[in-house]
């Protein structure tokens, strides 16, 4: 099960749209680095501001390009959905790889968006 939790957007500068997006939306900042913010669109799904040179794995990480983002309970689901995905032929831009905020992959839809899975432990179950 994939629980959607997350809207990342490749940005310039993730300081100045943090700013932007609070000030919007009206909503607290809750992380803030150079390299990447964030900040709750409502009380499950999260905005992350990720600089598009540091977001770039398997991309282009130019500032206007998207991803939608699914948590998965733990590692071992994120590699049975990478090898499932793979055995439909969906195009797979980065394998599996550890980053700081837990275990993930990237792949594309068939316009070419980008769907990050993160396996962090947190997926919720409904």
């Amino acid at each position: 099960m994939m629980n959607f939790d997350f809207v990342l957007l490749h940005v310039a500068n993730p300081l100045a749209s943090a700013d932007f997006y609070s000030g919007l939306l009206g909503k607290p900042v809750v992380e803030s680095s150079p390299g990447f913010a964030m900040l709750p669109l409502n009380e499950t799904v999260m905005l992350g501001l990720w600089l598009a040179d540091d977001a770039a794995q398997g991309g282009t990480g130019q500032p206007g390009a998207s991803e939608v983002s699914f948590d998965v309970k733990d590692k071992d689901n994120l590699d049975g959905l990478h090898s499932d995905w793979r055995a439909r032929g969906i195009p797979v831009l980065v394998e599996p790889m550890e980053m700081p905020f837990g275990h993930t992959f990237v792949a594309a839809d068939p316009d070419g968006h980008r769907i990050r899975i993160v396996a962090t432990g947190k997926a919720m179950s409904h």
